[in-house]
C-alpha cells in the first residue's frame, strides 16, 4: 500500500510546483531523495547499555536498525579517540521516508513543548533542508518512563532541487510548520 503522504505528492502537489514554477514537465519539479536521522553520543557512546537503549529506541521511531558511527580523529578538547563510537545513524529511503515524515509533521512535531515552528534558515546551498529536535520522546513510538535519558535528533532531508525556494515550496506543501515573516 503506498503511504498517505506519496500519494498526496504524486496527485496533487507534484502538478501544483509544476503550475507555481512554470516547470516544462512533473519530473523537473522538487522531490524529496532521503532522510537522515543522526543522534550524537557524546561520551555515552562507550557504555553498552546506553548505547543499546538509544539504538532501540531510534529504531523504534524509524522502523530500521540504526548503523553505529565512529569518530575519525582523536579531539583532546572533546576527549574523543579515533574509532570510538560517536553516534548513531539511520538513512530513510522511499515508502518509509515517506511514512516517516507523515509521522513528524502531523504527530511529532505538534507535541514538541513551546513549539512556535521550523526555521526557514536551515537550507543549505543544495536545497537540503536540516534541523534539529531536542527531545526524542516527542515520538509516540518511544515510552517516556522507559527512556533512560532525553537525547536530541538531527533531521536532515536531502532534496532534489535547483533551489531554496523550490525545496522551501515543497516542504511548505507538505505542511511543514515554518515560521512565516510577520509571526513571533
Amino acid at each position: 500500500m503506498m503511504p498517505r503522504l506519496k500519494e498526496i505528492y504524486y496527485k496533487e502537489i507534484q502538478p501544483e510546483l509544476k503550475t507555481q514554477f512554470g516547470f516544462k514537465n512533473l519530473y523537473m519539479g522538487p522531490k524529496i531523495k532521503k532522510v537522515v536521522l543522526n543522534m550524537g553520543l557524546g561520551l555515552d557512546g562507550n557504555d553498552n547499555k546506553i548505547l543499546k537503549s538509544c539504538e532501540e529506541d531510534l529504531a523504534k521511531i524509524t522502523g530500521q536498525k540504526p548503523v553505529l558511527t565512529k569518530f575519525k580523529k582523536s579531539v583532546a578538547n572533546f576527549k574523543t579517540r579515533k574509532g570510538s563510537n560517536a553516534g548513531l545513524k539511520v538513512t530513510l529511503r522511499k515508502n518509509k521516508m515517506y511514512e516517516f515524515i507523515d509521522r513528524l509533521v502531523n504527530i511529532a512535531l505538534p507535541r514538541i513543548k513551546d513549539f512556535r515552528g521550523l526555521s526557514p534558515k536551515g537550507f543549505d546551498e543544495f536545497g537540503n533542508y536540516t534541523f534539529g529536535v531536542k527531545e526524542h520522546i516527542i515520538f509516540p513510538e518511544v515510552s517516556f518512563d522507559r527512556a533512560d535519558k532525553v537525547r536530541g535528533l538531527d533531521i536532515t532531508i536531502v532534496i532534489n532541487s535547483k533551489d531554496k525556494k523550490h525545496s522551501y515550496a515543497l516542504l511548505d506543501k507538505m505542511n511543514f510548520p515554518f515560521i512565516k515573516k510577520g509571526d513571533n
